[in-house]
């Protein structure tokens, strides 16, 4: 592990592992480095050199406030400038909504280029059923008073859309201590949803070449996001993943379907 600042200072944490093309793997909500190990070692055995790191808010990484999307975005240009100045970036549900932003914030600003971007199964859901505008201050409020469990239960609720039961499940299980030590990050995926939920059209002109991945057995509103994100923006692909099941990405297939993509560029 090693760490890299991001242009407010803040420390990244960063696992870098085999050799080849970088590909920097953006996390989904409550996900750190270690969560994308399995990932990793698929790319890797793909040919590319696999970057995982924790964002701001989680695992090894630091947090500096006051915080904004284009701070996450700032992030993942400091990860793609340590790791040789470009990458493919490949995000994953709140991962890939901050993937989009970066390569948007980085065009905009002369960032670290992206060379091929992989969205897989963004949570954009334009402007249907979208959370109360509030989320985000109720949910740091909750954080502040040092209440990070119940910070994590109304995220799964109103930021997700998880169904009662299942939080409740969750919050009964052992992983629900881990989770509650990420509730600040819970502030930060409710901001950058609400910022590109309904993806501006700063967001749909990004020209890099895009592959939107979706699975099988998903929610219905990823289901919905990944075509209407494709039929908005030019620079967009659809490719259905079978081997992904119940939002979780499917590393030897994903790997696979980057592997292809990227040769094809």
């Amino acid at each position: 592990m090693e760490h890299v600042a991001s242009a407010d200072g803040t420390a990244i944490a960063v696992h870098r592992s085999g050799s080849g093309r970088p590909v920097v793997i953006v996390g989904g909500a409550f996900s750190t480095a270690p969560d994308a190990s399995a990932l990793a070692e698929a790319l890797v055995a793909q040919g590319f050199e696999a970057v995982r790191f924790d964002r701001r808010a989680r695992g090894d990484s630091g947090d500096t406030k006051p915080f904004a999307p284009e701070r996450e975005a700032e992030d993942v240009a400091a990860v793609i400038e340590a790791v040789g100045g470009s990458a493919i970036v490949l995000g994953h549900s709140s991962g890939a909504l901050l993937a989009l932003l970066a390569a948007a914030h980085g065009a905009q600003d002369d960032g670290a280029p992206i060379e091929h971007l992989f969205l897989s199964e963004p949570p954009m859901r334009f402007g249907e059923d979208e959370p109360g505008a509030d989320l985000p201050q109720r949910l740091q409020a909750l954080v502040d008073e040092g209440r990070g469990g119940e910070a994590v239960t109304l995220f799964q609720l109103e930021g997700v859309g998880l169904p009662r039961p299942m939080v409740e499940e969750i919050k009964a299980s052992p992983l629900f201590e881990h989770l509650a030590r990420l509730a600040q990050s819970t502030v930060y995926d409710a901001t950058i949803a609400a910022a590109t939920s309904t993806p501006s059209e700063r967001l749909l002109a990004v020209s890099v070449p895009t592959t939107v991945l979706v699975g099988v057995e998903t929610m219905p509103v990823l289901e919905r996001a990944a075509p209407m994100l494709v039929e908005r923006m030019p620079s967009a692909e659809l490719v259905r993943v079978p081997e992904s099941r119940n939002h979780a990405i499917d590393p030897p297939a994903t790997a696979a379907i980057i592997a292809a993509r990227v040769a094809e560029a």
